[in-house]
């Protein structure tokens, strides 16, 4: 089968299409004709070898095959799982990355078959980002008529969070780069769009709100996280931290918490450890997709061989919503 992977750390492009030899699927395991893989910045920072700075993170053996998120049918099973998952249509996510192929191996116990009414690219937008999206504005507790501040507001889970924020009655100020991105975000329900690789942003945002933001989702780390950090509503605001777009991590002043009275929580780890808790969140996504409340954006469907400009994308910053490979 044809699979994208790299042989080394580098810039994009080091992913190259190679035939490998069909995958198997082992016990607990289905076997996926891959119909569409899902990329995520975390994939692209892996493959720039961004990732090798944090102790936590181990070193992939090479060559890599990138690639967590697919969707497709079930052609095959291994030992332990009942024939009738054959030819259904699922989503979920591979047990240790190749989605980037023609065919790809995922466990059945997180293979969510992809409900009636939904399209498999819009169950594969909302398979990782739809949870982060649910999740983070649960931690944050929108209230109504509340001023949110959502940075990478055009991207996959920050498109999802604009349209969260809206349907809780808030009041949204969207930071984005470029017409296009800051046009989409208007057309997701922002009130406000501010481009922030610009001077004076958030003195903006403090004109906006000068009271200062009830809730921030962030995204980005570095510079654009301290001064987020800096707009929050002193004794309410609370900020929520999901990735760290710009590599660097997140910065605050600590003092602040305690003088300022705000918050700032993290999320994720919770998702590996308490399997349960991303089944629940998922199952909202997908269910708010159905009522038409909440609608992923898919930006780029490309085909395997691009896989390189997709991640070239990303780090040029002009991708929007959900991008898609398709073999």
């Amino acid at each position: 089968m044809r699979s994208v992977r790299f042989h080394d750390y580098g810039p994009p492009e080091v992913l190259r299409v190679d035939e490998v030899p069909d995958p198997a699927p082992g016990q607990g395991e289905l076997l996926i004709r891959v119909t569409g893989a899902g990329i995520s910045y975390s994939e692209v920072q892996i493959r720039s070898g961004l990732m090798r700075q944090f102790d936590w993170f181990p070193d992939p053996p090479m060559p890599n095959a990138p690639g967590f998120e697919v969707a497709g049918q079930v052609i095959g099973v291994g030992s332990e799982v009942g024939d009738e998952w054959i030819g259904r249509t699922v989503v979920g996510p591979t047990a240790t990355g190749g989605g980037y192929s023609e065919l790809a191996v995922m466990p059945a116990a997180v293979a969510n078959p992809v409900p009636d009414g939904l399209d498999s690219q819009t169950a594969l937008a909302l398979l990782s980002q739809g949870v982060v999206a649910v999740g983070v504005a649960e931690v944050a507790n929108i209230r109504p008529k509340d001023v949110v501040l959502v940075t990478a507001a055009a991207g996959g889970v920050g498109s999802l969070l604009v349209q969260l924020a809206k349907r809780a009655g808030a009041e949204v100020i969207a930071l984005e780069s470029g017409e296009r991105k800051l046009a989409l975000a208007k057309e997701l329900g922002a009130d406000h769009v501010l481009d922030y690789t610009e001077e004076g942003w958030d003195a903006q945002v403090r004109e906006i709100a000068s009271a200062g933001v009830q809730v921030a989702f962030e995204s980005s780390g570095g510079e654009v996280s301290r001064k987020v950090f800096d707009l929050l509503a002193f004794g309410f605001g609370r900020m929520v931290v999901y990735g760290t777009a710009s590599g660097a991590v997140p910065q605050f002043d600590p003092e602040s918490l305690y003088t300022r009275g705000v918050t700032v929580t993290g999320f994720g780890p919770r998702l590996f450890i308490e399997p349960e808790y991303g089944v629940r969140l998922r199952k909202e996504a997908f269910d708010l997709a159905l009522a038409g409340e909440l609608k992923p954006v898919i930006g780029q469907v490309l085909p395997l061989g691009e896989a390189a400009a997709a991640h070239r994308a990303f780090e040029e910053r002009s991708t929007v919503g959900k991008a898609i490979l398709v073999p």
